[in-house]
């Protein structure tokens, strides 16, 4: 699902238990600041995490030497920190049963 297929799904779902639709560009605002919270969050070494769904942690990579895969050259790979997402229990389970 795309960033635009969430937002449309949005705007269906608000249509339906609502007697006032949203408009598309309230919904692209509210996906917006959730994305932009959730990455600044992130970026100052925060977890997230969202009950039933999953929480969003960074892991540690050390800085280490690789090689250049075209000429086998040693190359300095410097120490970074990465998104990790892991899935919730009960994300898990829905998943597990729809592909079972």
């Amino acid at each position: 699902m795309t960033k635009s297929e969430l937002m449309v799904r949005l705007a269906e779902v608000f249509a339906e238990k609502s007697d006032a639709p949203l408009l598309a560009k309230d919904v692209e605002y509210s996906v917006k600041v959730l994305v932009d919270t959730m990455t600044r969050a992130l970026a100052r070494g925060q977890r997230i995490e969202i009950r039933g769904f999953g929480s969003f942690d960074l892991n540690h990579r050390p800085a280490r030497v690789g090689r250049n895969p075209k000429t086998g050259e040693k190359v300095d790979v410097p120490e970074k920190y990465v998104p990790h997402f892991k899935p919730g229990k009960e994300l898990r389970e829905r998943v597990d049963k729809v592909n079972a």
